[in-house]
C-alpha cells in the first residue's frame, strides 16, 4: 500500500505571473474555443468543438481512447494547428500563434524529467535561458507548496511516482505559464498518492488563479478534480457541465453509460466489499 504523502502547503501570496496581469472583474472567459475542427488525411477527428473556461477553473477533457481528447489538448498547446475554428485566450486570437509564443505549458504523462539531473536541477532547468522569470524566493515557495524540500538532491530514479509528478509540476510552474495543461497526470499513481496530487493541483489552480486543462480517461478522476468536465465522444462534445450536473442530469445515453455506469460499478463493488463488516 502506498504511503500517505504530506498534505499540500499553502502560500500566503501566489507568485506574480510575468506578462499575465488581468483585470479582476472579467466578463469574457479566459479561454474560448470556437467550432474547432481537425482532420488528418481526410479523417475527421474533431467536429465543431466549442467551450470556454474561466480564470482559475480546472476543466477535464474526458472520453474513451480515440475520441480526440489528446488532439484537442495539442491544439490548445499549439503543437497542432486546427483545420477550422478559433482559439482565443484572454481576448487574443491565438489560433495561428506558434506554441513557443503562447506561454502555455504542459506536464506530460511520463513526466519527461532529465534522469542525469537531480530534482532541484530539473525544477530550475527552464530558467537557465529566461532571466528574471522567477526569483529564488518564488522557487522556494513552490518547492514548499509541493512538499519537495527533502527530495531536492535526489536523482530522478530515486523518487517515487508521486514525487516525480510533483517535480514535473514544479518545473512547469516556475516558468509561470498562462495556461497549465496536464496529460493523464494521475494515470501512473495509486491510492493515497493520487489523492495527494489531486489536492495539490486544486491548490495550484486556486492560489495562482491558473486556468488548467486536464486530459483523462477516468470518470472518477475528472468528476472529483474538476470545476467542469468536457466529455467527448467520436470527436464531438457529448456534454460540457459541472460534475454535479453530469451526475444528476446526463445529457445522453453515451454520458450515462460511459460515465455513470463506471461509477456505479465502482460504488457497488465497494459496498459489497464491506457487506457484513459492521461498518
Amino acid at each position: 500500500m502506498p504511503r500517505n504523502e504530506e498534505k499540500p502547503q499553502t502560500l500566503t501570496k501566489a507568485p506574480s505571473e510575468e506578462g499575465a496581469s488581468h483585470a479582476p472583474d472579467r466578463q469574457d472567459p479566459m479561454l474560448k474555443l470556437e467550432n474547432i475542427t481537425q482532420s488528418f488525411e481526410g479523417r475527421e477527428v474533431l467536429r465543431g468543438i466549442s467551450f470556454s473556461a474561466e480564470k482559475g477553473e480546472i476543466v477535464s477533457i474526458l472520453g474513451p481512447s480515440g475520441c480526440g481528447k489528446t488532439t484537442l489538448l495539442n491544439i490548445v498547446l499549439g503543437l497542432v494547428r486546427p483545420t477550422g475554428g478559433r482559439l482565443v485566450y484572454d481576448g487574443e486570437d491565438l489560433t495561428r500563434v506558434p506554441m513557443e509564443k503562447r506561454g502555455f505549458n504542459i506536464v506530460f504523462q511520463d513526466y519527461a524529467l532529465f534522469p542525469n539531473l537531480n530534482a532541484y536541477e530539473n525544477i530550475v532547468y527552464g530558467l537557465r535561458n529566461v532571466k528574471n522569470r522567477t526569483t529564488d524566493a518564488e522557487v522556494k515557495d513552490l518547492v514548499k507548496l509541493l512538499g519537495l524540500e527533502e527530495h531536492l538532491q535526489k536523482k530522478i530514479d530515486e523518487l517515487s511516482g508521486g514525487q516525480k509528478q510533483r517535480v514535473a509540476l514544479a518545473r512547469t510552474l516556475v516558468m509561470k505559464p498562462r495556461l497549465l495543461l496536464l496529460d493523464e497526470p494521475l494515470s501512473a499513481l495509486d491510492g493515497l498518492i493520487k489523492e495527494s496530487i489531486k489536492a495539490r493541483i486544486k491548490t495550484i489552480a486556486r492560489q495562482f488563479q491558473l486556468t488548467t486543462l486536464i486530459v483523462t480517461h477516468d470518470p472518477e478522476e475528472a468528476l472529483t478534480l474538476s470545476d467542469k468536465v468536457l466529455i467527448i465522444n467520436e470527436g464531438r462534445i457529448a456534454q460540457y457541465a459541472t460534475p454535479m450536473e453530469i451526475v444528476s442530469a446526463p445529457a445522453n445515453d453515451f454520458v450515462e453509460h460511459f460515465i455513470l455506469s463506471q461509477l456505479t460499478i465502482k460504488r457497488d463493488n465497494i459496498y459489497k466489499l464491506f457487506e457484513g463488516s459492521g461498518r
